[in-house]
């Protein structure tokens, strides 16, 4: 019985993995530009993966490693337009997005209209430590 319950166990695992990543692998890293999307109306009062209800007026981002509490500054490559936001969630799970932002996070960056952009990322506060999360595989290099 041990021993099914292990295979099971191993091929759920072996399952999982291709999901859990098909993404691309998490970039934190200043200065560099990365692409920025929003999300908000489909998600709106439904629990974050931090556990805390999203609220698409709050400025709230979603990335695939940084601490959850996490403060940036995303910065609008093309118009300079700037925003703080507090990481509450994971994602984006799309290839090629590196951070997901509230729906009023990228209204003030702009982005709506066009649904994504080039964003710089900064740090804007000290950095949760949390043991029991993900971290950035040593790809977490924010300045302030």
């Amino acid at each position: 019985m041990r021993s099914l319950l292990c295979g099971v166990v191993a091929g759920l695992s072996v399952l999982w993995a291709p999901l859990t990543q098909a993404a691309a692998p998490c970039r934190a890293e200043a200065g560099q530009g990365v692409t920025a999307s929003w999300y908000g109306p489909g998600h709106h009062g439904r629990p974050t993966a931090s556990g805390e209800i999203f609220d698409r007026t709050a400025l709230t981002a979603a990335h695939r490693c940084l601490p959850f509490g996490t403060l940036l500054t995303v910065v609008a490559v093309e118009t300079g337009r700037s925003v703080q936001v507090r990481i509450n969630d994971r994602g984006p799970f799309r290839a090629g997005r590196d951070i997901d932002l509230s729906e009023a996070a990228a209204r003030q960056l702009g982005l709506t209209r066009r649904g994504v952009g080039r964003v710089r990322l900064a740090l804007a506060g000290p950095t949760p430590i949390c043991p029991a999360q993900r971290p950035c595989g040593g790809e977490n290099r924010l300045a302030r």
